[in-house]
C-alpha cells in the first residue's frame, strides 16, 4: 500500500516509517527537519523535505497519491505553545487543515493522527480518563491538537474519508530529542550520562503515563486496519511521577547528580494516565514494555551514542 508519513524523520514518525518498511508497504515522507533528524529517515522510504503548511504540499500528493496518510508532524513543545501560541495554530492547525485538503483532492482513503492524550484533556477527574473524559485543555498545545480532532471528523463527514485518531500518552524511547524543552525521559537520560545536573520543574510529583515507543508504534501502525476508526487512547493506565523517573535513571546511569527542584511549568497538567481498553477490544492491543525495560532500552541508547 501506499502511505505517507508526515513527521517521519522525528522520534515517532521514524519508528512508525521503519514498520511501514518492514511489512512492505510504499513509504514516503513528508519532514521539514526542524526537529526530525535526516539520520532517522529509512533508506527504503522516499523523502521529500517539505514543511506541512507549504503549497509545496500538493506536488508530493500529486506525485505519491498515497492512500493512507500518517499525520505524525506538529509542534509538540507544551511550553512553546504558551509563549507563541500563534506558531503553534499555524502548524497544528492550519498545516493539519493543509494535509486533510490535499488527502481529500487526491483521493487518499484514510488519515491516522497523532493526538495527544495528555494535554486534550486538561486537569483529569477521573484515571485513568477514557476517550468520554471531557475535554478542557489547558495550554494552546492541546487546543490545537483537540482542534486537529475536530477537523479529522468534520472531513469525515463532509467527505467520507477514514480517520483513526490516536491520544498518545508520554511516548519514551529511542530516537526521542534529548535537546528540547519536552521529553524528560531523554532530557534526563542524555544529561546524566553526560555527568550534568538535572532540573525538576515544580515538586516533581507531576504524573505522566509513560508508554514505550514501540507499543505506540504497535497502535498507530494497527489505525491500517478497517475496523479501526475514531478516536482510541494509547497509554498504560498507570501514574509514574518525574520524581520516580529521575530516581530509575539515576540509577541506571549510575548518576550522581541531585534531585534540585526549580519553578514549575505553566499549562502543564498535573496528573496523567490514560485507559486504552477500547482500543484493547478493537484490535487487542496493549503495552508489551514495562517501564523498568523501556527505560534501561533507552539509556543503553543513549550510551551508545556518547
Amino acid at each position: 500500500m501506499k502511505v505517507l508519513v508526515t513527521g517521519g524523520a522525528g522520534f515517532i514518525g521514524s519508528h512508525v516509517v521503519d514498520r511501514l518498511v518492514q511489512e512492505g508497504h510504499q513509504v514516503s515522507v513528508v519532514d521539514n527537519l526542524s526537529t526530525g533528524k535526516r539520520k532517522n529517515l529509512n533508506r527504503a522510504a522516499r523523502f521529500y523535505k517539505q514543511d506541512i503548511r507549504s503549497s509545496g504540499l500538493d506536488r508530493v500528493f500529486k506525485k505519491e497519491r498515497p492512500m493512507v496518510i500518517f499525520h505524525l508532524a506538529a509542534q509538540v513543545n507544551v511550553r512553546r505553545s504558551s509563549e507563541d501560541p500563534a506558531f503553534d495554530a499555524q502548524v497544528n492547525v492550519l498545516g493539519t487543515i493543509n494535509v486533510l485538503e490535499r488527502a481529500i483532492h487526491y483521493g487518499s482513503r484514510k488519515v491516522i493522527f497523532a493526538s495527544s492524550g495528555g494535554a486534550v484533556y486538561g486537569e483529569q477527574h477521573v484515571f485513568p480518563a477514557s476517550e468520554s473524559h471531557p475535554t478542557y485543555p489547558i495550554s494552546p498545545y492541546g487546543i490545537s491538537k483537540l482542534t486537529g480532532e475536530h477537523y479529522l471528523a468534520y472531513y469525515h463527514h463532509m467527505a467520507g474519508i477514514g480517520f483513526a485518531t490516536f491520544r498518545l500518552g508520554n511516548a519514551y524511547g529511542p530516537r526521542q530529542n534529548p535537546d528540547g524543552e519536552a521529553g524528560i525521559v531523554a532530557i534526563f537520560t542524555q544529561k546524566m550520562l553526560k555527568g550534568d545536573q538535572v532540573l525538576l520543574n515544580g515538586n516533581g510529583f507531576q504524573t505522566r503515563d509513560y508508554i514505550f515507543v514501540h507499543d505506540v508504534v504497535e497502535a498507530v501502525v494497527a489505525g491500517l486496519s478497517p475496523q479501526v476508526q475514531g478516536i482510541y487512547n494509547v497509554g498504560t493506565g498507570q501514574e509514574t511521577t518525574v520524581n520516580e523517573i529521575f530516581g530509575c535513571l539515576r540509577k541506571l546511569t549510575k548518576s550522581e547528580c541531585r534531585e534540585i527542584h526549580g519553578p514549575e511549568k505553566k499549562g502543564e497538567q498535573f496528573r496523567s494516565s490514560l485507559n486504552a481498553s477500547r482500543l484493547q477490544e478493537a484490535i487487542g492491543w496493549e503495552p508489551t514494555v514495562s517501564l523498568p525495560d523501556g527505560l534501561m532500552q533507552t539509556v543503553q541508547f543513549f550510551r551508545g551514542k556518547n
